[in-house]
């Protein structure tokens, strides 16, 4: 099962079109994998995010 990226709900349930707009902008919060919380660091160069269970998310 794949799980949305910024609610951490699965992408089978509901409308995440509203999701996928702010995609654009923001880093991701959730494991699309576990849906997990991501670690996520903020840079000025850009972002970096890891799942405590898979790693590095890109």
């Amino acid at each position: 099962m794949m799980f949305c990226e910024r609610c951490g709900q699965p992408v089978t349930d509901g409308d995440h079109s509203r999701c996928g707009v702010v995609r654009v902008w923001e880093p991701p919060r959730y494991c699309a994998i576990c849906a997990r919380r991501l670690v996520v660091q903020v840079l000025p160069t850009g972002w970096t995010a890891r799942c405590p269970a898979h790693g590095e998310v890109r």
